[in-house]
């Protein structure tokens, strides 16, 4: 469970899905970087473990849905804290990053 957590696609699918359910189109659009397979296997994890619901609507073409859980809903508020930490420190992160990489350059 906690690499689920640790993921950060996971963590960006918790994220865009805490504010109501969206589309898988529309999930990929407002996850930057994420490929489809990526995006795909993601839900298919986060389904499998209870955070996630897909529903599908028999349309022509079929709509699918995706959905925080209530156990998913749990888990998007410590993630969304996690994530306003990240964005919070981020310069802080990439200093440390820099003077690491030239203190290691060889």
């Amino acid at each position: 469970m906690l690499s689920r957590v640790g993921d950060k696609w996971s963590v960006f699918v918790i994220m865009m899905l805490s504010d109501g359910p969206k589309r898988f189109n529309e999930l990929k659009r407002m996850i930057n970087g994420i490929s489809q397979r990526m995006l795909t296997l993601t839900l298919r994890g986060l389904e499998r473990d209870g955070l996630v619901t897909r529903t599908i609507f028999p349309t022509i073409p079929p709509r699918v849905d995706y959905e925080l859980t209530d156990l998913g809903h749990g888990l998007s508020r410590p993630v969304e804290a996690l994530g306003k930490w990240a964005k919070e420190h981020l310069d802080q992160i990439e200093a440390a990053r820099t003077k690491f990489d030239q203190r290691n350059e060889g």
